[in-house]
């Protein structure tokens, strides 16, 4: 859905309503009836555009994630794309996620039992299960249980990834049961417009994510989540019409790519992923790449991982394909779950034995509805699909279902990482010029200030999780 301007408008007043503050949420809490307090239409929309911004943005996304999975290559100023960072580089995702996400989320859900909208509560329940998943995957164990009350919990404790994650299928299905298609309306819903089916089918969709996160941990917890989705009735996503994303608009509530964009060019498409489309005769090249400025035979050309900053601009901006005009127009969406991440998590599930089906035709269903996403013809999928490179392999799933799955996230550099992680597919070669000993990183460091504020807390994670370097493996990534 598009950015409601309606709601826009009440951004500015929520500015300085949801920091991590003690004494101003505490005045916040005092004064539910003054008509300075947020209403819970202008804190869904602005924790929905805050945490999008973040998650599709530069710090998380375009300058971290993006590199990792080699979506993305960085062409100036390259130490991100060579795994040279501090722990402050990390910081944006976690204070953002944190102090005004999840606090303005907690406080709609808050407002919402006054009232009595249960609609609003489960949505804000929904969308906050979201940004804690953004927050372990990224990090790995993290504050969850004692968040939202810092009256109680001013240095919370850290919840291992498994309990994190337990928490919040948990909270989905608490929130898929708040949720009524004939309850009372919710306004600020800048994401579905008030269609609750639309809601109870993403609940079930992140559901399906998450059960499959834990599955080689607990698988007979991911099954049984899986039942209870189909006992519940009200299904997936179940078209591109129902791709839960924020749609932007023009300046200033623009995509935060395009805002990138126009004022530097720091990136190129990686020329892991230009290889792999032209390998695979792959017909959304022109939609994830530009042609190259310069006049050139290949017309599309990829930009190595890890290059020096000098050896980047010895090849060149010219010579090189910027991210397609698709990702980077004011208004081109941010993805949170599409209907092709769905089709190939069912396909991953049937593989698995967690459900029945055909899993060789929900990943073929899966390919259709990422080229359908980007508008591409029905002759060039079906010509695509009959390639024996891209038939279904059995006997090796995680192969198939990851590989394609890379290509469908493309821009979504968050959840990309984490199935590369999860999946183990496709085989990526390191940065060139690594400082990490010929590996990629596997999480995001925590941010220095957890140190200084949080630091006993801080001290039994790392004690828990393992050092905090980007090379801990978290919880979920098993092999």
């Amino acid at each position: 859905m598009k950015i409601n301007s309606k709601y826009i408008t009440g951004l500015v007043l929520l500015l300085g309503l949801t920091t991590s503050c003690k004494d101003e949420l505490a005045k916040v809490n005092q004064n539910q009836n003054e008509a300075e307090n947020p209403q819970p239409a202008y804190l869904l929309t602005n924790a929905i555009k805050t945490t999008a911004d973040s998650y599709w943005g530069v710090s998380n996304n375009l300058a971290s994630s993006l590199l990792f999975v080699q979506h993305w290559a960085r062409i100036q100023y390259t130490d991100p794309d060579r795994y040279i960072f501090t722990n402050n580089d990390f910081t944006e995702g976690w204070s953002t996620w944190y102090s005004k996400s999840i606090s303005q989320l907690k406080i709609t859900q808050k407002l919402a039992a006054n009232s009595g909208n249960d609609n609003y509560k489960g949505v804000a329940l929904i969308l906050q299960s979201w940004v804690f998943s953004l927050l372990t995957d990224a990090y790995g164990d993290i504050p969850y249980t004692e968040t939202g009350d810092i009256d109680a919990y001013l240095t919370p404790r850290y919840d291992t990834q498994e309990n994190v994650y337990k928490g919040l299928l948990n909270d989905l299905k608490n929130a898929q049961s708040l949720l009524k298609a004939n309850g009372e309306a919710i306004q600020g819903d800048i994401i579905y417009e008030n269609k609750i089916i639309k809601w109870k089918r993403f609940a079930n969709s992140l559901r399906l994510r998450f059960a499959l996160r834990i599955a080689d941990r607990l698988p007979d917890l991911a099954k049984t989540t899986l039942q209870e989705i189909a006992a519940e009735g009200s299904g997936y996503i179940s078209s591109n019409d129902e791709i839960a994303q924020l749609i932007y608009r023009d300046a200033p509530y623009r995509n935060p790519v395009s805002a990138s964009f126009e004022a530097r060019e720091d990136y190129r498409v990686s020329k892991t992923m230009v290889d792999k489309l032209f390998e695979l005769n792959d017909p959304r090249l022109p939609i994830y790449a530009d042609v190259t400025d310069s006049l050139t035979k290949e017309q599309y050309i990829g930009l190595p991982n890890g290059l020096t900053s000098s050896e980047a601009s010895s090849i060149g901006f010219n010579l090189t394909s910027r991210p397609g005009k698709y990702f980077r127009e004011p208004k081109a969406p941010a993805v949170i779950l599409s209907y092709s991440e769905v089709l190939f998590d069912l396909s991953e599930a049937v593989s698995r034995g967690l459900i029945t089906g055909d899993a060789a035709d929900l990943y073929q269903k899966a390919i259709r509805a990422s080229f359908e996403q980007y508008k591409v013809s029905n002759n060039l999928i079906d010509a695509y699909l009959r390639q024996s490179s891209v038939i279904f392999n059995p006997n090796n799933y995680k192969k198939s279902i990851g590989e394609q799955k890379w290509i469908a996230l493309y821009g979504q550099g968050l959840e990309a990482f984490a199935e590369w992680r999860r999946l183990d597919y496709p085989k990526l070669t390191p940065a060139k010029q690594g400082a990490l000993g010929g590996k990629i990183p596997l999480r995001f460091l925590y941010p220095g200030t957890e140190q200084s504020v949080n630091g006993t807390n801080y001290q039994e994670a790392i004690k828990h999780q393992g050092s905090n370097t980007l090379l801990t493996k978290l919880w979920f990534d098993v092999e």
